[in-house]
């Protein structure tokens, strides 16, 4: 909507995978010219990276319920309502917007009710290849669900008001990624602008089995002389890592053991090959940097929806996929060093990532949300 300047309410909130994207999709409205505020928890984390990344956060309280004891439906319905009356009163003191935005989880439900109250169009917005319940009980009243990934879409079917309401973006990406370069992230990590990097990381939490595996494949894997490993464990599992490790002085300079990356922009945007579990915002990133990768999806994420994620990838020809209880075998092994050494293969990967204009998700999404607001 070229001159038209929109408000735009998000909701977002609980984990990194919700707010990021939805962050993603404020800084290309506010690119625009368009005024966006969020609508979520202070005491979580949306309350620390919403107002860290300059945007406005409407409080609201909101519980979810446990599937496990039925009866917390109930406060959670009481809860539920107390914050559409909220939302209700941030309206009428500082406008009603135009259009609203939910990323999923139950922190949604309230302004999505609002709006449905007063006629506000609104957009969903799913990250995962399996969706969540908020996102799946909201579809019939939204214009249009967005979704990152293909396997998605059967999802919705039959819960939305058309079949075309069913749109494929992608999942935004934050600027901040997408603007790193290979140059800024190997000045970062120290890693020579001709070495090979093979970056391993398992999410902020790590990946026990992926660490173990990767460990066991220290001596083979340092054999190649122009490898270098950036190696990010999860903050719990970081000492246990680095004692099987134990890296002399030597191998220390070409196999950098740490417990987080702050910047994963820059670590994806300097590594030439990638091993990780295959959440939605790692699928993304990697996704959107075209980084080619060996994907372990985490087994017991509900209805494996990781191993959905990742053929997002592996069907496009941009990564390759091992269960988790295959990667200590030779298989593993081989695919893994063969592809440390083999640059014109990865460069097909890399190539093929690209194909999928990942880095494009957010535009995509923004297209969306000023679609929605022009109905």
């Amino acid at each position: 909507m070229a001159g038209t300047s929109l408000e735009v309410a998000i909701a977002a909130g609980g984990t990194a995978g919700h707010i990021n994207p939805a962050l993603a999709l404020a800084e290309e409205l506010s690119s625009r010219g368009h005024h966006v505020r969020f609508f979520g928890q202070s005491s979580k984390l949306e309350g620390t990276l919403v107002p860290q990344a300059g945007f406005e956060l409407e409080s609201i309280r909101v519980t979810g319920f446990d599937r496990a004891r039925p009866w917390t439906l109930v406060s959670a319905l009481v809860r539920e309502r107390a914050a559409s009356a909220r939302v209700g009163r941030a309206f009428a003191e500082r406008g009603a917007p135009d259009v609203a935005v939910g990323f999923g989880a139950y922190v949604e439900l309230a302004l999505m009710d609002r709006c449905r109250k007063q006629r506000i169009p609104y957009v969903l917005h799913e990250q995962n290849s399996v969706p969540g319940l908020a996102n799946k009980t909201l579809a019939a009243g939204a214009r249009f669900v967005c979704v990152s990934l293909p396997q998605a879409r059967p999802a919705f079917r039959g819960r939305v008001r058309r079949e075309d309401a069913i749109v494929l973006t992608g999942n935004p990406v934050r600027r901040s990624v997408l603007g790193a370069s290979r140059e800024a992230g190997r000045a970062a990590l120290s890693i020579p602008g001709d070495a090979t990097m093979l970056l391993v990381f398992g999410g902020s939490l790590g990946a026990q089995h992926v660490n173990e595996a990767i460990a066991r494949l220290k001596g083979r894997l340092l054999a190649n002389p122009g490898l270098r490993v950036v190696h990010s464990t999860g903050k719990e599992l970081y000492d246990g890592v680095a004692s099987s490790l134990a890296l002399t002085e030597a191998e220390r300079e070409r196999w950098q053991v740490v417990p987080y990356i702050s910047n994963m922009g820059e670590a994806l945007a300097a590594a030439d090959l990638v091993v990780s579990r295959a959440g939605a915002s790692s699928i993304a990133e990697i996704a959107a940097l075209t980084v080619p990768s060996v994907l372990v999806p985490y087994p017991l994420a509900t209805g494996d929806h990781q191993t959905t994620n990742a053929h997002y990838l592996v069907d496009a020809g941009a990564a390759v996929l091992f269960a988790d209880d295959s990667i200590d075998g030779e298989a593993f092994a081989d695919d893994l060093l063969a592809l440390v050494g083999d640059a014109e293969r990865r460069e097909r990967m890399r190539a093929c990532a690209r194909g999928l204009g990942q880095d494009r998700a957010a535009a995509k999404l923004a297209d969306v949300v000023e679609r929605a607001a022009a109905r």
